[in-house]
């Protein structure tokens, strides 16, 4: 299995542990395949239009990433409209979250002017409670229309086998629940992919996880079944993002019904008074960086090159009492960070609180990916001081990766013990 998928599926099959017994009283909503709502209007009136280039940015975790929905939903669009041109502003990562996204966006989708943005995170944000979703969704919309107002926004939501429950009793997931109370306030479409696959799984007729069928004796013994994903999560290609498109094409009709003439979108009040849409990423070159920390050029070193998509900037340290510092006025804070074979363990002191120790390191730390460590959240608004030093000691790495049953089969690999910092995330803003 891809290493990438291998934590995203790992962090999917984990949600179900998330979803605290305070927390199943949220009322669910209905399950509808689509509620169009206020419609696209810029979006369809540009698309009618003989010439126009339209930008749809996918924003999302590693469903939106596969070669599934997204390319299919881009195809299905310039063949609908073959007289405008259509491209992709591709936004997923996976095994992330609203929680990175409201951070993230400008960077990622804003910055490179999209028409559409459809935002996928409900599987993602499965095992989130209700009022950071608020949060974090709010912000994102909110970013959205005050950047861009001539922008449509979408909310899709896809499934996984953990989070079906709800849904083979008509309801939507406690996540997707959660979103159309923003999708409801703002007048966003919404469109659940997955409709179908609850009525396939209620009759009996969906695999949720196998390989697809190869040969004719396969084929005969799956009979009228469908193969839905290879892990539960990561739909087929050929069969559950198949089922994604048909749901995308069918909510199309109404969504265009309900799409009157281009407007510029209104920020109302908001909905949630502490949504993060003053929601920032920084590069951590804002932060005073003592000399042990190592800059790497983003073009021509081939680690750095690998993650400048992403990362404004990239530091690393791999001497201990390599310290970071800031200091902020806000409510949230975390650091956009890589995970990996070398890394090693830091010590957080947020204000006068006890310092503590995270690892940069677990159980997935056979490839290098996209990590969020955690400062602290729901903040008092006032000012806050935060060091970050590199520590001596290491994590148990071969402990850790024994939970999944690997080894440390190269020692060299994992011998190093580093922090590679990218960015500030912040909801607040930065002092000097």
């Amino acid at each position: 299995m891809n290493p990438r998928r291998a934590f995203c599926l790992a962090a999917l099959l984990l949600l179900p542990a998330f979803l605290h017994a305070a927390d199943s009283d949220f009322p669910l909503v209905p399950a509808q395949e689509c509620r169009p709502r206020a419609g696209w209007p810029n979006f369809f009136a540009k698309a009618a239009t003989p010439g126009a280039d339209l930008r749809i940015a996918y924003f999302g975790g590693s469903i939106t990433a596969q070669a599934g929905w997204r390319p299919k939903t881009l195809a299905y669009f310039q063949q609908t409209f073959p007289r405008a041109k259509f491209s992709e502003i591709n936004a997923a990562i996976g095994g992330t979250g609203s929680d990175l996204g409201v951070f993230r966006l400008k960077q990622d989708v804003l910055d490179h002017n999209p028409d559409l943005v459809l935002v996928e995170f409900a599987v993602n944000d499965g095992g989130a409670a209700p009022e950071q979703i608020f949060r974090c969704m709010e912000g994102i919309v909110r970013q959205i229309r005050r950047a861009r107002p001539d922008c449509d926004i979408g909310f899709v939501y896809t499934l996984t086998e953990a989070l079906a429950a709800p849904m083979l009793e008509g309801k939507f997931p406690r996540s997707a629940s959660a979103m159309e109370r923003i999708a409801d306030y703002y007048g966003i479409p919404s469109i659940h992919f997955a409709l179908e696959v609850a009525k396939l799984a209620r009759a009996g007729r969906l695999v949720w996880k196998a390989p697809l069928p190869k040969t004719d004796a396969e084929k005969q013994a799956l009979g009228d079944k469908v193969v839905f994903a290879p892990d539960s999560v990561h739909p087929h290609p050929e069969t559950g993002h198949e089922l994604y498109l048909q749901a995308f094409v069918r909510a199309i009709t109404p969504i265009r019904a309900a799409s009157g003439q281009p407007v510029a979108h209104l920020l109302p009040p908001a909905q949630t008074a502490a949504n993060y849409e003053r929601a920032q990423l920084l590069p951590i070159t804002s932060a005073k960086a003592s000399a042990e920390f190592v800059p790497l050029d983003m073009k021509s070193d081939p680690f750095g090159k690998s993650w400048a998509k992403r990362l404004p900037t990239l530091l690393r340290a791999e001497k201990a009492g390599a310290t970071l510092s800031f200091r902020f006025k806000g409510t949230r804070c975390a650091i956009y960070d890589l995970l990996g074979p070398d890394g090693g363990q830091v010590r957080v002191t947020l204000d006068d609180r006890a310092p503590e120790v995270r690892p940069r390191f677990d159980a997935y730390c056979t490839y290098h990916r996209l990590s969020t460590l955690l400062i602290g959240t729901e903040l008092a608004d006032t000012v806050h001081t935060v060091t970050i030093e590199l520590l001596a000691e290491s994590p148990d790495k071969a402990k850790l990766l024994a939970q999944r049953n690997q080894k440390i089969e190269h020692p060299a690999k994992y011998a190093d013990l580093r922090f590679h910092p990218g960015a500030i995330l912040l909801v607040g803003e930065l002092l000097p």
